[in-house]
């Protein structure tokens, strides 16, 4: 005697095999599916979005690496001579504007380790500017010291024309130059490059107090 329905057996064959997607008795669609098509789903990998995600992931990873590895004192140098050279330009703007003479006088390097502690000592100073200019003169990192190459200050106007000169910033081991050809202004310079001046200029400038 026959134990199922023909229907019955349909679908049972069509629920192993997947080949229907509804009840054989009321026609609607089943809640879920057990056929290729599902598998097929599964197998497509990650979507764009996903990927971006990733990608990003990996680069803030990356960026967040580079910036622990990196040497503070040189981060610290940099951002002292990005700010020296600012100070030193407005310096010679009002130099030329106000006609006076302006020279930037960097402590001693002793002088500078033992007010390091203190708060109102300067670290350097611009002679000849008007007092109510006010521009800072202490570093942000107080171990920083600071020597002009070839004289104990610069000479910042008032004539455009200063001259070739340098002046190089420590701190720690780490070394760092700003130089101007005398007409542009003063920027960092690579460690191994030397600013070429003709040799009247250079001696000029060894001689300045």
């Amino acid at each position: 005697m026959p134990t199922s329905a023909p229907g019955n057996r349909g679908g049972a064959a069509s629920f192993a095999t997947g080949a229907w997607v509804g009840s054989p008795s009321t026609g609607r669609p089943a809640s879920r599916t057990f056929g290729g098509e599902g598998r097929q789903d599964r197998g497509r990998g990650f979507t764009l979005i996903e990927l971006l995600i990733v990608v990003a992931i990996v680069a803030l990873a990356s960026t967040l690496a580079t910036l622990a590895l990196r040497d503070p004192d040189a981060s610290a140098l940099e951002r002292e001579a990005d700010r020296l050279s600012a100070l030193l330009e407005a310096a010679r703007a009002e130099s030329r504007a106000s006609g006076l003479a302006v020279r930037w006088v960097p402590a001693p390097a002793s002088q500078a380790g033992e007010q390091a502690g203190e708060e109102s000592a300067p670290h350097f100073r611009f002679v000849g500017l008007p007092v109510a200019l006010n521009l800072p003169q202490r570093w942000l990192t107080p171990q920083v010291q600071a020597e002009v190459v070839g004289a104990r200050s610069l000479l910042l106007g008032p004539e455009p024309l200063i001259g070739a000169q340098r002046v190089s910033l420590r701190l720690g081991d780490r070394r760092l130059t700003l130089a101007t050809d005398g007409l542009g202004p003063f920027e960092p310079q690579p460690a191994d490059t030397l600013l070429a001046a003709p040799a009247g200029q250079q001696a000029a400038t060894a001689s300045r107090p």
